[in-house]
């Protein structure tokens, strides 16, 4: 394990930065958050030169990853209108909506008598359906405030409806098991967070040419374009900052406000 940058990166958007080389670590590159730190973790052979080259690398495409999965309260607001005009005929005119950090159990609330809906932050990094769902399950408040039948015909429109659901409520009971099991773990990051991962070629040279960027899997460079995270070498979604464990304070059943 070797510590890289914290004085360098410690006034940036990251904080410090801690490199872990790993001899059983060959063909991938790993960046995520862990506390207040950033963690890239990367194959033991790699020169100095390699290290600084990858760790600014999956800096930039961490950094790039949570500001598209994390929307602004002005861009929460756009999609919840969006969202009414689609599956609610524009009926649900809310008067603000925004992220909130004292949600408790809840994934959202509404006050009908004022149309503020607030959306916990727990639900940033989770899926865009799932946002989707909580943004539209509030929306509906502002037509039913109660969750009788009229109001579950409209959230039900929504296609995803119940694999949202089904979501969050695996979210709810990964993280309960997760609780029990924390003082038995062992090397961990934050489950909330966006993990980034990168293929290298265990073959190749990886010294790069002055001027160059880093060796890839030049076959996956759309996807490491794109920042998702996934598993370069066959292009398949993987996601760990959205997985069932990915709230540290949940509990909540599927209903985002709790109540029914």
């Amino acid at each position: 394990m070797t510590g890289y940058g914290a004085g360098v990166h410690a006034n940036s958007e990251h904080g410090p930065v801690e490199v872990r080389r790993s001899r059983r670590r060959l063909r991938t590159v790993t960046a995520y958050r862990e506390g207040d730190r950033t963690v890239v973790a990367i194959p033991a052979r790699f020169t100095r030169a390699q290290e600084r080259e990858w760790v600014q690398r999956m800096l930039r495409r961490l950094g790039d990853q949570e500001r598209r999965r994390r929307p602004s309260d002005e861009q929460l607001a756009t999609r919840a209108t969006e969202l009414s005009a689609r599956y609610l005929g524009g009926r649900a005119v809310p008067a603000s909506v925004a992220w909130s950090g004292n949600q408790g159990r809840r994934w959202g609330s509404c006050t009908p008598s004022d149309g503020s809906i607030r959306i916990s932050d727990r639900v940033q990094g989770m899926p865009r359906w799932v946002l989707d769902y909580v943004l539209l399950h509030e929306l509906t408040h502002l037509v039913h405030a109660g969750h009788g039948p009229d109001f579950w015909a409209l959230v039900r429109a929504y296609p995803r409806t119940e694999r949202a659901r089904g979501f969050l409520d695996g979210v709810t009971f990964a993280q309960e098991a997760l609780n029990h099991a924390a003082e038995e773990s062992g090397e961990t990051h934050d489950e909330d967070a966006d993990v980034i991962e990168e293929e290298v070629d265990e073959d190749a040279d990886l010294d790069p040419e002055p001027g160059a960027g880093a060796v890839i899997d030049l076959d996956t460079a759309a996807d490491a374009d794109r920042g998702a995270a996934a598993d370069p070498g066959t292009g398949t979604a993987a996601d760990p900052g959205t997985g069932a464990a990915a709230d540290a304070d949940s509990g909540a059943a599927a209903d985002p406000d709790g109540r029914g």
